[in-house]
């Protein structure tokens, strides 16, 4: 039998990452906690290395052969810079503005508190070896790990208030705003972050070029038919993207920017909605495939294998949780809010999964950390996220909402 050609290969690996988890979440009907892109972050770390390839070994060397993770791999870049530059061009700061004290106590509660405590709970975590990378510091970690026990996941938080019937309420506009706020601030810790001296006079150049060029496009765009706006912004968005990572902070960072330097109504709504499910539905399931393949449980972590993984897991979920739900308690005390509005909101908020996961592979590109620490904090992105439903749910219905 002749052996088959990469691209014939390539379409297998496509079916499988396309089916399996539909075919899961249509069967097993997992809505009620888990929405279909869940279910598909969790079908990536299942057909992972750690799972797939220990009870498959040649099967998924087969499938997932150098050439084919290649070819996977660029189009996973590609999703993930147009799932994040969508994300970039959601943000309303107008409406932040309009209602800023209120946005920015509950934004800054809701952010620094999970922070705070996940950087404790880093910090404990590292009086072990095996979880900073080789390329990273003790500060960056502890600071990436912070921010990621804070990340809210804003398209996913959308997606679930949509699920609810709440997103066109008060109550999700308010959610919209803090989430909002605190995506600009989560790309801009990880700016930092990443932030390299070596590197600091192209990341000066790329500053000053990217603020001439958003001005330039900014009026461009402005200026044309929306027939030629989405062209325009996609090479836009490559552009930036390229931009950021010559300068050594990563091209995902210049995706989030090249979306969030232009205005949400230069772009149709309907046409907004419909880009964000085109990505969810085709190409996004093979980012969260290639973002399984990059898991490990346990191998440098002097043989203890995956229960320290699942242990720094759980660890970094009740450090999220408890620091989301605590900061936004203070926010309600601050600011007078009803009675079960804190609940709620918090565990709205405590949304990780798409853009948290995003954020963490950000760290473990950039060595700042392990393989095994990548592995628990997506662990805990899929709980945390998991629990967001079936929690909210009642809450909501005990508010007449």
């Amino acid at each position: 039998m002749p052996a088959m050609a990469t691209s014939e290969v390539f379409l297998i690996a496509l079916t499988v990452i396309l089916a399996v988890p539909y075919a899961v979440w249509r069967l097993l009907r997992t809505d009620h906690y888990a929405p279909l892109v869940v279910v598909q972050i969790v079908g990536g770390i299942l057909l992972g290395p750690g799972v797939a390839g220990a009870l498959f070994p040649e099967a998924h060397r087969f499938v997932f052969n150098p050439q084919v993770l290649t070819a996977l791999n660029g189009v996973a870049w590609w999703a993930v810079m147009m799932f994040v530059f969508s994300a970039g061009l959601e943000l309303d700061l107008g409406d932040a503005w309009e209602n800023r004290r209120e946005t920015a106590v509950t934004a800054a509660a809701a952010l620094l508190t999970p922070l705070a405590l996940g950087a404790l709970a880093a910090a404990w975590l590292f009086r072990t070896p095996g979880w900073i990378g080789p390329l990273g510091s003790y500060p960056q970690a502890v600071m990436g790990i912070g921010m990621a026990c804070a990340v809210t996941a804003l398209p996913i938080l959308v997606l679930l208030m949509e699920k609810m019937g709440i997103l066109r309420t008060p109550l999700g506009a308010r959610l919209l705003r803090y989430a909002s706020l605190d995506d600009i601030l989560i790309w801009g810790v990880l700016a930092l972050i990443l932030l390299d001296w070596h590197r600091i006079e192209r990341q000066g150049w790329f500053l000053i070029g990217f603020a001439v060029a958003s001005w330039a496009v900014r009026r461009l765009v402005a200026a044309i038919p929306e027939g030629d706006r989405w062209p325009v912004a996609l090479v836009w968005l490559a552009a930036c993207g390229f931009a950021a990572d010559w300068s050594g902070l990563h091209f995902m960072v210049g995706a989030f920017l090249a979306g969030a330097v232009l205005e949400a109504r230069w772009f149709d709504e309907a046409r907004r909605d419909q880009f964000r499910q085109f990505l969810l539905l085709t190409i996004m399931p093979v980012f969260f495939l290639s973002t399984g393949l990059r898991t490990q449980w346990g191998a440098g972590l002097g043989g203890m294998g995956g229960a320290m993984v699942f242990g720094a897991a759980a660890l970094f979920l009740v450090a999220s949780v408890a620091g989301k739900l605590l900061g936004v308690q203070i926010a309600g005390r601050v600011l007078g809010w009803k009675p079960g509005e804190a609940g709620v909101i918090g565990w709205m908020l405590q949304t990780k999964a798409l853009i948290m996961i995003i954020f963490v592979n950000v760290l473990l590109d950039k060595q700042i950390i392990t393989p095994e620490t990548f592995t628990a904090l997506l662990l805990m992105a899929v709980a945390s996220t998991m629990l967001t439903t079936p929690v909210v749910r009642p809450r909501l219905a005990r508010m007449g909402l």
